[in-house]
């Protein structure tokens, strides 16, 4: 079993940054993917980016490629999301999920972090 801590959110005004930071404890495979989804009131859960430990490809959600970018730092240890451009509308409580397809969400599976609040204020 694996837990996910992630940490970084807070509040920014649009166009701002952050960084959010996803530390996993536990066994984390070669086949594993980590990912980013997010999940604003009212909406469904979207997937944001996620990377492969074994090789670091990386994936992203159109409504985010070009502004946010997914990484594994040099040591292995954490996976993460900088967030570049912030609109209103990436605010959302951003969870880390260990899969083993990008952005598949794999019922009975899938690990999930706690989440951490997002949001952009305009």
């Amino acid at each position: 079993q694996v837990q996910l801590e992630e940490s970084g959110g807070g509040l920014v005004q649009a166009g701002g940054s952050l960084r959010l930071s996803c530390t996993p404890s536990g066994r984390i495979f070669s086949s594993h993917v980590l990912n980013w989804f997010r999940q604003a009131p009212g909406k469904e859960r979207e997937f944001v980016a996620a990377i492969r430990w074994s090789n670091g490809l990386t994936y992203y959600g159109d409504s985010v490629r070009g502004r946010f970018t997914i990484s594994k730092d040099a040591a292995g240890n954490s996976v993460h999301l900088q967030m570049n451009g912030l609109k209103p509308e990436d605010t959302a409580i951003y969870y880390c999920a260990r899969t083993t397809t990008p952005g598949t969400v794999e019922p009975g599976r899938t690990s999930w972090g706690q989440g951490t609040q997002v949001t952009v204020s305009s």
